[in-house]
């Protein structure tokens, strides 16, 4: 389908648009405005009848990242600590500091109870806490839109990651079975400084 050129403004349209600005007050009379009788139109970059230039989709697009990643996934989350360390805590060898548990709470309530924690946490010298997350439960009506299960397995590695908790966060990883297995993440602080 072939797209028509602009239409552009009758003499009468240009002349009814020139009474108009002149009795239009501005809203920002301090700074000056150049206002000109004839303003351009913009210039199609090809001539009509012509096809017009190649282009791949993205190609303006930046090449950066996205401001604003999807959660991260701490079953793939690179190590960044010590591999030996990360290892025992994989397996369940080290043991918790301390624990919080979210279950039952909303998410509204589950966002600060973990901000403070883990601060609380780092403040304390703390470096391993497990935080329980559940698996969250089963819909009792699937329903033809499918709900995501475990509203707050799938936000808190998010939160952890996100300021402020992320300055004071090294390692995410899934909880081993015997301290609560997929339901669960421990938390590798990083030394305070």
């Amino acid at each position: 389908m072939q797209r028509r050129p602009p239409r552009g403004l009758s003499a009468e349209e240009r002349a009814l648009w020139q009474k108009v600005t002149e009795t239009a007050v501005p809203m920002h009379p301090d700074h000056p405005r150049k206002v000109t009788k004839d303003a351009k139109q913009p210039r199609p970059s090809h001539q009509p009848g012509e096809a017009p230039p190649r282009f791949r989709i993205g190609q303006k697009a930046a090449q950066t990242a996205p401001a604003h990643p999807a959660a991260p996934d701490p079953a793939h989350a690179p190590v960044r600590m010590d591999r030996k360390s990360f290892d025992r805590m994989k397996r369940g060898k080290l043991s918790p500091e301390a624990r919080i548990d979210l279950h039952g709470m909303t998410v509204a309530q589950a966002h600060p109870a973990l901000t403070s924690f883990i601060l609380r946490a780092h403040a304390d010298g703390k470096r391993l806490v497990l935080v329980i997350t559940g698996k969250g439960k089963r819909a009792e009506d699937d329903g033809p839109i499918p709900v995501r299960r475990g509203v707050l397995k799938h936000q808190v590695p998010h939160w952890l990651t996100s300021p402020p908790l992320g300055s004071a966060v090294l390692q995410i990883t899934p909880a081993h079975a015997k301290h609560g297995g997929t339901g669960a993440y421990y938390v590798y602080l990083k030394r305070q400084r």
